[in-house]
């Protein structure tokens, strides 16, 4: 099951990093997606949602570190990845996106991974 970090950070300061760190260390299998591209924590990033729809990968995920005005141009192809469920961590909260959402069949969850994890919950 993959778990996609979108606003994934090299910065060990982020929660995006801790949270990677994290479901790497529980064994999730992960992919970063920054517009910066790079590496993080050895796992290659995409770029962007295109670049993951475009390699057919199969999320289970997603966990959103990018605030609603951000995650908006994103929303089509959000939806187009189909993931099972998307967590919105505190502060990327967005009530129009989580309706979108989960009328196209996706489970919303406003959540920490952070504490889902810490808990048995992920």
């Amino acid at each position: 099951m993959l778990t996609l970090i979108l606003g994934a950070s090299p910065n060990p300061q982020r929660y995006a990093f801790l949270a990677q760190q994290r479901l790497m260390a529980a064994g999730h299998a992960v992919l970063p997606v920054s517009p910066k591209g790079g590496e993080i924590l050895g796992v290659p990033v995409a770029r962007d949602l295109a670049q993951v729809l475009a390699a057919g990968a199969r999320v289970d995920t997603v966990t959103l570190y990018v605030g609603p005005d951000r995650l908006k141009p994103m929303a089509a192809d959000l939806a187009a990845l189909a993931p099972r469920r998307v967590i919105f961590n505190p502060g990327t909260e967005d009530a129009d996106m989580e309706a979108a959402l989960r009328q196209a069949g996706i489970e919303t969850q406003e959540a920490c991974t952070l504490v889902l994890l810490g808990t048995g919950q992920y």
